[in-house]
């Protein structure tokens, strides 16, 4: 099974100059680790070949270099700090760029060490989110229901969940702006997040998604379901945090979270994780003496 992908919304940035050297550290750390090993060997290989390029011109500068590659490998040599001796400087010249480039090799191996590190120990959060949110009757009321699981099934403790609606409004002077409206969970943390969790909102008089007319109203404002979960991992006792984009379309109306938790005759909890994006429908209008639907495991947040 996958993790649920990554849904944050595109946004399209004009007028502002491309200056990643100017955040170096941000951009190296936001980089994917394909992408940070190939900046890594192109400089490696273009610091060689400035040095290299500062040997050649120069001829007699190093002993046993008769060509760009030996004055390369040369090169790759003294960065390293390997020295295998066949190749030496022969001139002042030669000692004074060897000089200066063993101790450009010292910085920067440290700082690609640290770098390394850094992506390294950079803490993450593996939850899983459901690719929809479904919504129900909850003793005769209906909640929003969002179920995430800790797919590390480690321990995360103190979890928080907030969600947000992000709206669309004209002022009265007719500007457009952003507004961000807290949708309130019946339970918004929890102590201990180790298997699965499915959160719920109250949908009553002082909820946004109350009345006939809201779901045009909040199409209208053009709203967005933006979710996300706040813990400290007990691994690496760092606080981690994971967030999701929801769009209108992925709200499933009259239904409920599929069970993903089953007790086996050993008392041992079992989660099937093939089920957990899965949406049961339900009927809409009950019949009043029908029980109601049972309490699904997960929402004990184990």
């Amino acid at each position: 099974m996958q993790r649920a992908a990554d849904t944050s919304p595109t946004v399209e940035i004009r007028g502002r100059t491309f200056a990643p050297h100017e955040d170096l550290y941000h951009t190296v750390l936001t980089m994917s680790w394909a992408q940070f090993f190939g900046a890594l060997a192109v400089g490696f290989v273009g610091v060689n070949a400035l040095f290299a390029l500062l040997y050649w011109v120069v001829p007699g500068t190093i002993n046993g270099v008769s060509s760009f590659e030996d004055a390369f490998y040369f090169s790759i040599e003294t960065l390293s700090t390997i020295g295998f001796g066949a190749m030496s400087p022969a001139t002042r010249y030669g000692h004074l760029l060897v000089s200066v480039e063993s101790f450009t090799g010292l910085l920067v191996t440290a700082v690609s060490t640290g770098l390394t590190f850094a992506k390294f120990a950079r803490p993450t959060a593996k939850f899983l989110f459901t690719e929809k949110i479904a919504v129900a009757n909850r003793n005769g009321v209906p909640h929003l229901m969002i179920r995430v699981a800790n797919w590390r099934h480690n321990q995360v403790a103190e979890a928080t969940m907030r969600v947000v609606l992000l709206v669309q409004e004209t002022t009265l002077e007719g500007e457009q702006m952003r507004r961000s409206v807290d949708v309130p969970l019946v339970r918004p943390n929890t102590p201990l997040f180790l298997l699965t969790w499915t959160a719920m909102h109250r949908i009553d008089e002082a909820s946004p998604f109350y009345g006939d007319d809201a779901l045009d109203r909040l199409r209208a404002q053009k709203a967005e379901i933006f979710v996300s979960v706040t813990g400290v991992d007990e691994t690496i006792a760092t606080t981690i945090t994971a967030r999701r984009r929801y769009a209108f379309d992925d709200i499933v109306w009259n239904a409920r979270f599929a069970d993903v938790m089953v007790f086996g005759a050993d008392a041992v909890r079992r989660i099937d994780y093939s089920r957990f994006h899965d949406v049961v429908p339900i009927d809409p209008s009950p019949e009043p003496d029908a029980p109601p639907p049972a309490a699904e495991e997960e929402e004990k947040s184990e």
